[in-house]
């Protein structure tokens, strides 16, 4: 963002005098810590944000930057003329209140009781921000409806892809019938990336006589979820250059990301279209991949065979199939990319500021 508005300060998020609860909170087992201390931070906002605004006044910002915890910008009190700005790819309620959340449930019980008092706060906050950037329509929509803001406040600028750009390759993979088709799954937690369903959906592909792999990044799958056409490569750091090359042979060789999640967001689709990789999931959340643009995205209650039916459509179909590569990288290079986002974001505030 930097290389677009200027400097950038990264505030101290402490808690000022009530940093000692705060370490508290943090020591605690990370399932509760993490439901827990926002939470906590809400009820408190008003006296954290002292040690906030102190910063501000201090510092002679232009602009005050929020990105996910709207408990941080609660309570807050910008020094006349800052602009405030926030962006997330979900607030409490609207994930709460979808059908993501809703599939997911509440870790603690007790924690919707704090709903009323979350939803009273959000409209609050969000009614002061200058600027609310959401990543997806999807949010937009949600966010605009439950907390009543207009679209010269509330506005769709979509995130890009954590990897450098990868430039197009020179010999994208071939689709094509009686080949090898591989697949590609990326994410820390099997089950919430759909991972069953790649499964089934592989096991449908080669029992109808396709040769379909799937390469597995990030987590391992159980034991009733391996085979031999699953490769497993673990948790790959993509700032380890070793371990980026691998990240990037993967996705190169690759024919989809096929990734069937609940999630409000993705940064793995905005990856696959930098590799000029189309992605194949559920139309569930605010996932950046528009239908025969960068992929596709079923309905949710799509089986192993409809997914399986969409392979097979472009198995028959090399052209429309090369022509969607093509499309998906440059859905990369003219919206998922962080670059676009620097651009769009700065020029909002200029126009703002002035």
């Amino acid at each position: 963002m930097g290389a677009h508005v200027g400097d950038v300060t990264v505030l101290d998020p402490g808690w000022g005098r009530l940093d000692w609860l705060r370490r508290a909170i943090d020591a605690m087992p990370e399932a509760i810590m993490l439901r827990l201390r926002w939470r906590i931070h809400l009820l408190l906002a008003r006296f954290i944000a002292h040690s906030i605004q102190k910063q501000l006044v201090q510092g002679r910002f232009d602009v005050v930057f929020g990105a996910y915890s709207f408990h941080s910008m609660a309570g807050l009190r910008v020094p006349p003329g800052m602009l405030t700005a926030y962006t997330s790819d979900a607030t409490p309620t609207t994930y709460k209140r979808s059908e993501i959340g809703e599939s997911f449930g509440s870790y603690l019980a007790l924690s919707r009781l704090f709903d009323p008092m979350i939803l009273r706060a959000e409209r609050k906050t969000f009614s002061r921000i200058d600027f609310l950037l959401w990543p997806t329509e999807w949010l937009k929509s949600g966010a605009d409806g439950l907390y009543d803001l207009s679209d010269v406040q509330s506005l769709v600028v979509p995130w890009g892809a954590n990897v450098p750009d990868p430039m197009p390759s020179d010999v994208p993979p071939v689709l094509s019938a009686g080949a090898p088709v591989r697949l590609v799954l990326v994410g820390r937690d099997w089950f919430a990336k759909g991972g069953p369903l790649v499964f089934e959906t592989i096991k449908v592909l080669r029992n109808r006589g396709i040769d379909a792999q799937i390469d597995v990044i990030g987590v391992e799958p159980p034991e009733f979820n391996r085979a031999d056409f699953v490769k497993v490569h673990g948790l790959l750091d993509k700032a380890d250059p070793e371990q980026f090359a691998r990240f990037e042979s993967v996705l190169r060789r690759a024919h989809f990301l096929f990734q069937p999640s609940f999630e409000s967001f993705g940064f793995a689709f905005c990856e696959a279209s930098a590799y000029g990789l189309p992605s194949l999931c559920l139309r569930v959340g605010g996932v950046p991949v528009r239908d025969g643009v960068n992929g596709y995205a079923l309905p949710r209650e799509s089986t192993a065979s409809d997914f399986a039916d969409k392979v097979a459509e472009l198995i028959a179909a090399p052209d429309a199939y090369r022509k969607l590569r093509a499309s998906s990288r440059t859905e990369y290079e003219e919206r998922l990319n962080w670059d676009a986002w620097g651009r769009r974001v700065d020029a909002l505030l200029a126009e703002r500021g002035q």
